[in-house]
């Protein structure tokens, strides 16, 4: 037992280890525009490009609004905003209407944004509702850039401005803001401390840039491409049954040899993204499967990985004995340099390490659960509409 314990504990010490070696290094590289040096108009060849802000919203009428009204005051001069009404069932729609009306009533100065509407009352077959409202806002859209972003999210006024100064300077094709997530409980802190964690182990933000690293990323709440881009990788219609859609759009556009960059912004797009930890449950029920293609053998392995990585440092240092606590040690050390490093960034208390225990299970859980729901259902339900798993297979990127 001695000799499994350094064995595992070297494991862990060794992943962990490099992990946050790898993330030192590479973090600092990844820009932060709401600092001074990018509060700046954006210099393209063409002048000030045109920006279409495309918002897909089914059954949103909580966050519709302030979300529309913040994107319309923005303090860049020459874009549009295109809202999809997916075939709502409550007040979204009217909502947006609404805002359409009382807006074009009361602009009166030329270069102010227009807001476009359009409503969907049926879905086609072989395309998810969001996919689908994304594509068909694209199609009318007039930009030299398209912003695809959620209907939930909270825009500064100057945020499109640094992001297009930004991407402008350094010709980006694609890039990513990282939005602030609003937390107002102990238990959205503790998930969402976990899933930030878990991302910079499994996802390597600075090596999005590496042109010869397979890593690329995606965020439903900033995607930022350019039209010619968008169009070459062959528009959303090449993920119209792709749950992962924002990340698969990243990926499609990393492989076919285009440039990416993340960026770090503050508060200069922010995001409730849950409500309580059986919030952050139910919205990943959705997706954990997907993540692993829809393949049982990979979940459980996964399952498996995460309770290794995240639970056995804690245990170990607790069951082993003498020196063999050590590595395990150095494990729990570097997790919690993690959480430090998150907190640089976002508001999350390092001490919430000390519930990675209790927030692991509860991943675990949902990894197991959104398996066992994709199964029993045959496919998934996503905002009312039923998506059969054989079709979410054969559209996956």
């Amino acid at each position: 037992m001695h000799y499994i314990h350094w064995i595992a504990g070297t494991i862990l010490a060794l992943a962990w280890f490099s992990r946050i070696v790898d993330a030192a290094i590479g973090m600092p590289s990844i820009a932060d525009i709401s600092r001074p040096e990018w509060d700046r108009n954006p210099v393209a060849p063409s002048g000030n490009p045109r920006v279409s802000i495309i918002v897909p919203a089914r059954n949103e009428e909580t966050d519709i609004e302030p979300s529309l009204r913040l994107l319309l005051a923005l303090d860049y001069d020459n874009y549009e905003v295109i809202a999809v009404n997916d075939r709502s069932t409550d007040r979204t729609g009217e909502i947006m209407d609404e805002i359409a009306a009382h807006f074009s009533q009361n602009r009166r100065e030329v270069g102010h944004p227009i807001l476009i509407v359009i409503h969907h009352r049926e879905l086609p077959d072989g395309w998810m509702g969001k996919t689908h409202a994304m594509w068909t806002a694209a199609n009318q859209a007039s930009g030299d850039w398209l912003l695809f972003t959620d209907a939930d999210v909270l825009f500064k006024p100057d945020s499109l401005r640094r992001a297009l100064a930004y991407a402008e300077a350094e010709k980006v094709d694609h890039l990513v803001l990282f939005p602030q997530i609003i937390m107002k409980s102990p238990g959205e802190h503790m998930m969402i401390a976990f899933f930030q964690t878990m991302f910079v182990f499994g996802h390597r933000p600075w090596k999005v840039a590496d042109p010869a690293a397979d890593d690329h990323m995606g965020v439903g709440a900033f995607n930022l491409v350019r039209r010619n881009v968008y169009e070459t990788i062959g528009t959303y219609e090449a993920l119209r049954m792709e749950v992962l859609d924002d990340m698969k759009l990243g990926k499609l556009v990393k492989n076919a040899g285009f440039t990416q960059r993340n960026v770090f912004g503050a508060d200069l797009i922010s995001i409730r993204w849950a409500r309580g930890a059986m919030g952050v449950v139910n919205n990943l029920t959705k997706n954990f499967f997907a993540v692993l293609s829809f393949q049982p053998w990979r979940t459980l392995l996964s399952a498996f990985g995460l309770a290794f990585l995240n639970l056995l440092p804690f245990l170990g240092v607790i069951l082993a004995h003498g020196w063999a606590r050590l590595p395990y040690a150095i494990a729990l050390a570097c997790l919690f340099l993690i959480y430090v490093g998150m907190s640089w960034h976002s508001k999350l208390p390092p001490y919430y390490f000390l519930l990675h225990p209790v927030s692991t299970t509860l991943f675990i859980y949902t990894l197991l659960r959104s398996m066992v729901h994709t199964l029993r259902d045959d496919g998934i339900t996503w905002r009312g509409t039923r998506y059969p798993l054989e079709e979410l297979r054969k559209g996956m990127v």
